[in-house]
């Protein structure tokens, strides 16, 4: 199963919120922090507002920020909101099929449970879970790097010995 940029770059757009929890944060920061076009994370924050997970505010000095505490996000709840279908195959759809075994094929309900088990193991965390521990937390005994590594999920972005943060 593969999620889509849209819900890759929700997940992204609230950690870097849950990351800033004190301020409000701007389309094109978080754009410009994730290499995501502004036009694209406008449409992606809408939907996460609309679904309740983020709450914005317009003007001069305005900007975004997490609508609940980071403990009050399931990760399953975010995935089932900004996936359009969910379908592992085309029958689990709902909607027109052209698959001559409808009706007499058992793959569909092993595909459902696995579908189920999936967001269910998604339901076990929240935002709070996938956040990097504060500093304040932090132990010493933790690896020390330096720099910035890059990978295809976030950049990660090492600012002492002691504090990380994801960008």
């Amino acid at each position: 199963m593969r999620l889509t940029a849209m819900t890759d770059y929700s997940m992204r757009l609230l950690m870097y919120l849950g990351n800033r929890q004190e301020r409000l944060c701007t389309i094109a920061e978080v754009a410009r922090a994730h290499g995501i076009s502004e036009p694209h994370l406008m449409k992606i924050t809408h939907r996460l507002a609309q679904a309740g997970w983020v709450e914005t505010t317009r003007g001069k000095n305005g900007g975004m920020r997490l609508a609940r505490e980071p403990a009050e996000i399931p990760l399953g709840a975010v995935v089932r909101d900004m996936e359009n279908d969910l379908s592992i195959v085309a029958c689990l759809g709902g909607g027109q099929t052209d698959c001559v075994l409808v009706g007499q094929c058992k793959l569909t309900s092993i595909m459902q449970g696995a579908l189920d088990q999936f967001l269910g193991h998604l339901d076990r965390y929240t935002l709070a879970d996938i956040l990097p521990a504060r500093a304040a937390d932090q132990t010493s005994s933790q690896r020390t790097v330096t720099g910035c590594e890059r990978s295809s999920e976030m950049i990660v972005s090492f600012t002492s010995p002691s504090t990380s943060e994801i960008t």
